[in-house]
């Protein structure tokens, strides 16, 4: 088995393992990947019947894999700040990917029709700052919003700003992922 299906399969376990022993549900055995040791950055996205349900993650590489994969799975599963906790009931319906980031390279652009253009649709994630404001996409956000316009206009909104705001002190910077799904039954799906 190729070195990144056992890396995607080891962090998708160690991912519902993390969310089922919160939950007194059975763990899977986890036959991990001696990558999990490294630092990385990852996000865990929850659906539940085809719906988001939770989505957490780290930009940046603060800690082990295997430390931010379970971190953020837990996150995702019962702090997202959008959805109540999970249940038992729902986490039986669940299917989890995640998304192993690369260290994001800053996005030179001056004005916002400079950075559109600069834009990798559905290849980069994007982070936006602008003072305390925040915000980013996975690359697969791109599947729901394929427009440049649109996906900068959500983004910044997402940041708490207006859709149309511009501002010389813009700070934006982009990132690829390597991501893993499960499929039905928790079983895995390739990276991307």
């Amino acid at each position: 088995m190729p070195e990144s299906a056992t890396l995607g399969g080891s962090l998708l376990i160690l991912a519902r393992n993390a969310i089922a022993t919160v939950l007194d549900e059975r763990c899977r055995v986890c036959d991990c990947s001696p990558e999990l040791s490294r630092p990385g950055a990852t996000f865990v996205t929850i659906t539940r019947l085809g719906r988001l349900r939770g989505c957490i993650g780290s930009l940046e590489a603060r800690r082990t894999l295997r430390d931010d994969i379970e971190d953020n799975a837990r996150a995702a599963a019962f702090r997202d700040p959008r959805f109540v906790p999970l249940t038992r009931e729902e986490y039986r319906d669940t299917e989890i990917e995640v998304s192993l980031l690369s260290s994001p390279e800053p996005l030179p652009a001056g004005s916002e029709d400079e950075t559109r253009a600069m834009l990798r649709p559905g290849t980069d994630g994007v982070v936006f700052e602008f003072g305390r404001s925040r915000s980013t996409f996975l690359p697969q956000v791109w599947e729901e919003l394929p427009d440049p316009v649109q996906f900068l206009a959500q983004l910044k909104h997402k940041a708490g700003l207006p859709a149309d705001f511009w501002h010389g002190s813009v700070r934006l910077s982009r990132y690829t992922v390597r991501k893993w799904r499960e499929r039905a039954a928790g079983q895995q799906d390739g990276a991307a």
